[in-house]
C-alpha cells in the first residue's frame, strides 16, 4: 500500500511548474510561489492525517465543511484564509483527492500558466 503523502506527491508534482518545499515544517506544495497543498501528519499532535488545499473563499469553504463534515475540517492557521482539510485517515475516495488538489492548484497558478492550457 501506498503511503499518503507518496500518493500526494504522485498527484501534486505532475501538475505543471509545481515543487515540493517544506513550509512550517510540512512537506507544502508550491505553483509560481503560491502554496497550493500542504501535507499533515500528526500536525502539532493532533493524531490526524490531511491534506490542505485551497477553496474559491470562505463561502466555498463553509458549503464543503456543511455537505461532507467527516471528509472535511478547517485546518489551522489556513483555515482562515478559506482552505480545508481533508482527511487522510481510512477509506480515501482518491479521486475526489485528486480533483480538490488540482482545483487547488488552479486557484494559486498564474494566469499566464492557465492560458497556455494549464493542466
Amino acid at each position: 500500500m501506498t503511503a499518503p503523502l507518496d500518493r500526494i506527491r504522485a498527484i501534486a508534482l505532475v501538475l505543471p511548474d509545481s515543487e515540493e518545499r517544506e513550509s512550517h515544517g510540512q512537506p507544502t506544495f508550491f505553483v509560481a510561489d503560491r502554496q497550493f497543498a500542504q501535507f499533515r501528519d500528526d500536525h502539532h499532535g493532533d493524531g490526524r492525517t490531511v491534506v490542505c488545499v485551497r477553496t474559491s473563499g470562505v463561502d466555498e469553504q463553509a458549503m464543503l465543511l456543511d455537505a461532507a463534515p467527516e471528509t472535511y475540517s478547517r485546518p489551522p492557521y489556513l483555515g482562515a484564509k478559506g482552505w480545508v482539510a481533508i482527511d487522510l485517515a481510512d477509506d480515501v475516495d482518491w479521486t475526489l483527492v485528486e480533483d480538490r488538489i488540482a482545483r487547488s492548484w488552479e486557484l494559486s497558478a498564474p494566469a499566464a500558466l492557465l492560458e497556455a492550457g494549464g493542466r
